[in-house]
């Protein structure tokens, strides 16, 4: 009777699951009618743009019945808000001025929109006057005399951006007495105290928009907000996030800039304007390049939930007349990133994204997000507002500096001094990969994001997505040490201190026992990268090195170990990528580490791993060099891949690398 009882249970499971990834599956966006002419390689267009963020909206608005709905989704299990009933008026903001960044571009077409038989310029319009009204489960307090910033100045602050973009459907209409009470309770907000980041730009956006509309606005304010964004800027197209770098620095940052530009500076304030268009122009010389061949992006930084927002600033590079702008490259970039998330049957849960990347994933989960915080990616289609005939909608379709100038069996580095971030591409497997800033204590993260895996792991690559670490010394693309309290703790603070010759150096140390210190240097290869780190420590520690990890998928991943020439070399395969891990110096052994819920794309992960038990009282040497290889699946793995390193040899401070080919490399670890 058990056994038919646990046969029944196991079977109902099957076909629950079986039914929940046919629901995914058959939920997925679909390309209607693509366009293989203009766009060969993703069928693409601005039609198919338009049709993904209906297929967006169209999910939020299946929880709207009737005007007084409020764009509230059911809450993600997890570190997300709202913890307790005070936060739900703010969740519910958030919703409603994250899904206008979807709804306004398409309103500005069709103002006649219907969604779930609800009229959406109605429910907009509607809903801007719960904000407004004490007797509303919606209200929004004005911000107190003496209050500070907030997360309803980010919402104000991203209505204000949909109200100056298309002012003739959502603004116009209102009834003068509901305008003054949205220009008192937004600016109560927008003419006060922000937060030293990107969060200026939603103050700049509140008192841009309601000094357009001829209410009176701290002008003196506004200007020293946009000279602050303005300082921030440290060349090439990025800023800095304070302290960060991440996508906010480049298109946050350069978003709001060209906003802001376009449809209210270069008419107010041109000097501000033309200091903003120039530094938007920067973003062409290598960001693009931060994309995978196929459109993909890296899962970096906080926020990850917003996805499809790191290319929010690409369409506006059609407004520059500039001819070293890649117009169809930069769609086929960002057409592939809409296709990586929309077309993913793990991207939509209850019609909602997930908090996450592909489906949900805790941590990557940040404590100020709520399940609409996910809307944030609705400033990707704020490129709709572009017109039909600009070029970022008519230019075919290119594989831009992938077919034009990377050449497999190459790498290429492109490093920017002012924020220090290396950002390299690999042609043989069509990736990318980038190094920044991070230098968090965790006892001071009281946030609890800069100092963890969304930013301190050595390196983050397109194909390879970041792992969680574990509690047992399970670590991807980090190094863990085990600490006075028994636990493996990761690198987090890193500093960077040079760039040459090909070779990325950073010293870090551990943050809880300052005496374990290593010297890093990094240097990317045409298929992986050759570390060669020393360990300056004064105290004795059990380390662990992580390669990238990969997620089961279709087929259980196979590990295989090979002897080449004295070489240990482990190799792992889930059957879309191979990593291969070949310990060369310090190391005394390699280990393939299975893991449970600590990947983002599958339940299921293998990583490979290296330990060793340092001593500096009797380490033969104090230098670890590690080669950490990738070949797609399927692709053979030839003895001179294994063999790259000819021989190593350690003076002082420096080591001379001999590579087979013939070609020499000194790490120098002098700074």
């Amino acid at each position: 009777m058990n056994n038919l009882k646990m046969w029944f249970l196991a079977t109902m499971f099957s076909l629950s699951l079986f039914s929940q990834q046919k629901e995914n599956a058959n939920n997925v966006f679909k390309i209607v009618n693509p366009d293989y002419k203009l766009s060969p390689y993703t069928g693409m267009t601005k039609q198919h743009w338009k049709d993904a963020g209906l297929y967006l909206l169209e999910g939020a608005f299946s929880y709207i019945h009737n005007l007084d709905d409020p764009m509230k989704f059911p809450k993600q299990p997890g570190k997300s808000y709202p913890q307790d009933e005070g936060r739900v008026p703010t969740e519910k903001l958030e919703g409603l001025s994250r899904t206008l960044f979807i709804a306004s571009p398409l309103l500005k077409e069709n103002p006649n929109l219907v969604i779930n038989n609800i009229k959406v310029a109605d429910y907009y319009r509607h809903q801007f006057s719960k904000l407004v009204d004490p007797k509303s489960p919606s209200y929004i307090t004005p911000r107190p005399k003496n209050g500070g910033p907030s997360q309803n100045l980010v919402e104000y602050g991203a209505i204000a951006m949909s109200l100056i973009t298309n002012p003739e459907v959502l603004w116009k209409p209102l009834p003068q007495e509901q305008k003054d009470a949205l220009a008192k309770s937004m600016l109560s907000y927008g003419d006060g105290p922000t937060v030293s980041s990107n969060w200026k730009f939603f103050n700049i956006f509140v008192l841009s928009f309601f000094k357009e509309q001829g209410y009176a606005v701290n002008e003196k304010l506004l200007e020293e907000y946009l000279q602050k964004c303005l300082n921030d800027y440290r060349g090439d197209g990025w800023y800095n996030d304070s302290p960060a770098y991440d996508y906010y620095s480049m298109w946050g940052f350069q978003l709001y800039g060209a906003l802001w530009s376009e449809y209210f500076g270069n008419k107010y304030y041109p000097e501000y304007a033309a200091k903003f268009k120039s530094n938007f122009r920067d973003l062409n010389s290598n960001y693009p390049s931060m994309f995978s061949q196929n459109g993909e992006m890296i899962m970096f930084g906080r926020s990850i939930s917003y996805r499809i927002a790191s290319i929010a600033a690409f369409p506006f590079m059609g407004l520059e007349n500039d001819s070293a702008v890649n117009n169809g490259w930069l769609r086929r970039i960002s057409s592939g990133v809409l296709k990586q998330f929309l077309e993913n049957p793990d991207f939509l849960k209850d019609n909602v994204p997930t908090l996450g990347f592909y489906g949900a994933f805790e941590p990557a989960v940040q404590v100020y997000s709520c399940r609409g915080s996910v809307y944030w990616m609705g400033k990707a289609f704020m490129g709709l507002l572009l017109p039909d005939d600009n070029p970022f909608w008519t230019a075919k379709e290119n594989d831009g500096d992938w077919e034009t100038k990377f050449k497999r069996e190459n790498v290429y580095n492109n490093f920017l001094n002012g924020s220090k971030i290396l950002i390299t591409d690999y042609p043989n497997i069509g990736a990318s990969e980038i190094r920044a800033w991070c230098h968090e204590k965790k006892k001071d993260d009281w946030q609890g994001f800069r100092s963890t895996e969304n930013y301190n792991r050595l390196s983050y690559n397109s194909a390879f997505l970041w792992q969680a670490d574990g509690s047992n010394g399970e670590v991807a693309m980090n190094y863990v040490f085990k600490n006075a309290k028994q636990e493996w703790e990761p690198l987090r603070l890193f500093t960077f201190k040079k760039f040459e010759d090909g070779i990325y150096y950073r010293n870090a140390v551990l943050e809880t026992n300052e005496r374990i210190q290593m010297n890093l240097a990094d240097i990317p290869l045409s298929n992986g990268i050759l570390r060669v780190d020393k360990n300056s420590s004064s105290d004795a520690v059990a380390m662990r090195l992580g390669h990238y990890a990969l997620p089961q998928l279709d087929k259980e991943i196979k590990t295989t170990t090979k002897n080449v020439e004295g070489k240990i070399v482990t190799i792992i395969d889930n059957g879309k990528y191979q990593l291969a891990m070949i310990p060369l110096l310090g190391w005394d052994k390699a280990e393939v580490v299975s893991c449970k819920g600590l990947h983002p794309e599958s339940e299921n992960s293998k990583v490979i791993n290296v330990t060793n038990n340092f001593n500096p009282n009797d380490a033969k040497s104090n230098i670890y060099a590690t080669l950490l290889l990738w070949k797609k699946s399927g692709e053979k793995w030839e003895k001179k891949d294994f063999l790259s390193v000819k021989k190593l040899e350690q003076k002082t401070n420096t080591v001379i690398i001999q590579f087979n080919d013939g070609t020499k490399k000194v790490v120098n670890f002098d700074m």
